[in-house]
């Protein structure tokens, strides 16, 4: 769904920066008016969120592997134009430290025709055994 990864050093997200997603609307992710159904942006979002940490050079795999994971424990998103079958979207992701324990994602879903969506997850970060733990300094380090 989403662009194949940059070659390793090209256009990997700096601390505090956001990383762009461009993902496709599909036949499958449309109603009948060809319209993009609605829980689909948190899909996008989805997507935007994990190229983001592959672009700083982390990613969800090696978190879980570390015994750390982000649910989400928080979700929105505000619909300003439709997004339609064939559109070819732009999702940018930025991330910010919400406090010691919590981090969110800012979304901008832009298209064709400018503005799509804008939306926000935040996420708790949990140890193996579902105990919030403070988001380590290198974690701290990518968001910047």
């Amino acid at each position: 769904m989403s662009d194949p990864p940059p070659p390793a050093g090209a256009g990997a997200a700096a601390p505090g920066r956001p990383h762009v997603s461009h993902v496709r609307v599909r036949y499958a992710e449309t109603d009948q008016m060809g319209v993009a159904y609605y829980a689909n942006y948190l899909v996008w979002f989805e997507v935007a969120r994990t190229d983001w940490l592959r672009a700083a050079g982390l990613t969800y795999r090696e978190l879980e592997a570390e015994g750390l994971f982000l649910p989400v424990i928080e979700a929105r998103c505000e619909y300003r134009s439709p997004a339609r079958y064939d559109d070819a979207l732009a999702v940018r992701a930025t991330a910010r430290l919400v406090s010691p324990v919590r981090l969110a994602f800012d979304y901008d879903v832009s298209g064709p025709g400018g503005g799509v969506a804008r939306g926000l997850t935040v996420h708790v970060l949990l140890d193996g055994r579902g105990r919030p733990v403070r988001v380590p300094p290198r974690i701290k380090e990518l968001i910047g």
